[in-house]
């Protein structure tokens, strides 16, 4: 995961935990189960292919999806869908890959995006159709 400082923490959640609720992480994490709730990880995080986030928000520095996540991303460094994600929620983020196959659902600003915008262009609107 994004060359892992080694003196940070893994937090870990196997395929068969679930999480209901605000999860704050110190260093890094992996999901391979499901998490119902806001997440804010100051480190990496991964979503497993048999990952599930599912949330109003969910902040960190990287991101890579490899799973399912249904939560407005705000991620300060890179976002990197796989082939087998599927992201239903608006992004913001610093720079964002997405592999041919990937499901995506939503707005995309990058960090900059206000610095870059063209002259009345403003705020895109608020996803449509969403349950919050």
């Amino acid at each position: 995961m994004f060359g892992r400082n080694r003196t940070s923490a893994l937090t870990y959640l196997t395929e068969k935990s679930e999480f209901q609720g605000t999860l704050h992480v110190e260093g890094n994490l992996r999901v391979d189960g499901v998490i119902h709730g806001t997440v804010e990880v100051r480190g990496d995080m991964e979503v497993s292919h048999t990952g599930l986030v599912e949330g109003p928000e969910l902040h960190t520095h990287n991101l890579v999806i490899q799973g399912e996540v249904k939560a407005r991303v705000v991620a300060k460094g890179r976002l990197i869908l796989a082939k087998t994600a599927r992201l239903e929620g608006d992004v913001t983020a610093q720079s964002i890959d997405i592999e041919a196959g990937a499901f995506y659902l939503g707005h995309i600003t990058t960090a900059d995006a206000a610095e870059r915008a063209l002259p009345g262009t403003g705020n895109l609107p608020e996803l449509v159709g969403r349950e919050p």
